[in-house]
């Protein structure tokens, strides 16, 4: 497939990138890793005027500490150059094997934690070719009024299948959006939105610039567990995040975060607060497992059956809360 015809814009600074994302808007792409990019303009999915290679640009490419508290990764950084980072390594090591999941080794070599954060929803009527959509009446991705996986839907049902979020998201990380004289940071949790034809807040003439990530403390665990048809290549058809910080007295944090089942990833509020009221006990964890499948909604049947979905986040809401128990009970510490 051939791409369609678009002016190629290679700014030398951020700001010249902002000035042209100002001028354009909605009708400009930014490119970085083009992993997903790329591929959607084939499809013809997206079609923009003007596309912003920010890849070349060095102040985002940067990960570095960010105080004595965060680490802060540039929105270029590779996802390769992510996981061969020693810092990331040792402070965030479910977030490493979350990157790791990602593709495989040759597109973590060109995608970007940018990318991966800002990709688009997926959907079965909407990922495929020009010819193949005007056959169908246009679906409120595309700018018409109806869900072709959910009939009667009042909004669309795209699916978030970003790899990296839901950790990111458990470790309570920030990210910074930058538009011509402004800046703004806001926590990831906030950025997604339960909308697949308008899936993130990014206004259109914003750019996501940096992620932060708070540094672990010894008290605390994390884990990241991706469940997909194959081990490379495939998205996944569910993932979970969970994170767990503990006080004298016992869980003092919970946090549980499922991707990849709907239109943003699910902050499951409910079941972790019986995990932490209860403790890690194996009525509680059960508790938590049925409590997690009430926080869904609604689910389509894309890529997976909205049955198969809900088994799903019940089993790996039990299998996270169990690599965290028995991760305390072996070793008497947790680090994430």
């Amino acid at each position: 497939m051939r791409l369609p015809r678009f002016d190629y814009v290679n700014p030398a600074t951020l700001e010249e990138g902002l000035d042209v994302l100002q001028e354009y808007g909605s009708k400009a792409k930014i490119l970085a890793g083009g992993t997903d990019l790329i591929v959607n303009m084939k499809y013809k999915v997206v079609c923009p005027e003007k596309v912003i290679s920010i890849k070349s640009l060095p102040d985002l490419s940067s990960i570095s500490p960010e105080g004595k508290d965060q680490v802060k990764i540039g929105a270029c950084a590779t996802l390769s150059d992510s996981v061969a980072n020693t810092v990331l390594a040792e402070e965030f090591p479910a977030f490493r094997q979350a990157l790791q999941s990602v593709a495989s080794k040759h597109i973590r070599n060109a995608a970007t934690i940018g990318g991966n954060i800002c990709l688009d929803n997926r959907c079965w009527y909407y990922n495929q070719s020009k010819l193949w959509r005007d056959a169908r009446e246009v679906c409120y991705k595309l700018g018409g009024r109806l869900c072709h996986a959910i009939k009667g839907s009042e909004r669309c049902h795209a699916i978030n299948s970003s790899d990296t979020a839901p950790v990111l998201i458990a470790l309570g990380a920030k990210i910074k959006l930058a538009k011509k004289g402004h800046e703004r940071i806001i926590p990831l949790k906030d950025f997604y939105l339960d909308n697949g034809a308008q899936p993130t807040a990014r206004e259109p003439e914003e750019m996501v610039t940096s992620v932060s990530i708070p540094k672990s403390t010894e008290n605390s665990r994390t884990t990241f567990i991706k469940v997909s048809m194959r081990k490379g290549i495939d998205f996944a058809m569910g993932s979970i995040a969970g994170n767990v910080t503990h006080n004298g007295k016992g869980v003092a944090e919970v946090a549980l975060v499922l991707g990849s089942l709907a239109s943003k990833p699910i902050v499951l509020k409910k079941a972790s607060q019986v995990i932490k009221e209860e403790g890690f006990t194996e009525g509680a964890i059960e508790k938590a497992a049925l409590t997690a499948r009430s926080e869904l909604g609604s689910l389509t049947n894309l890529f997976t059956s909205a049955g198969y979905k809900r088994h799903l986040a019940e089993v790996l809401v039990k299998r996270a809360l169990g690599e965290l128990t028995n991760h305390n009970e072996t070793t008497g510490r947790t680090k994430r």
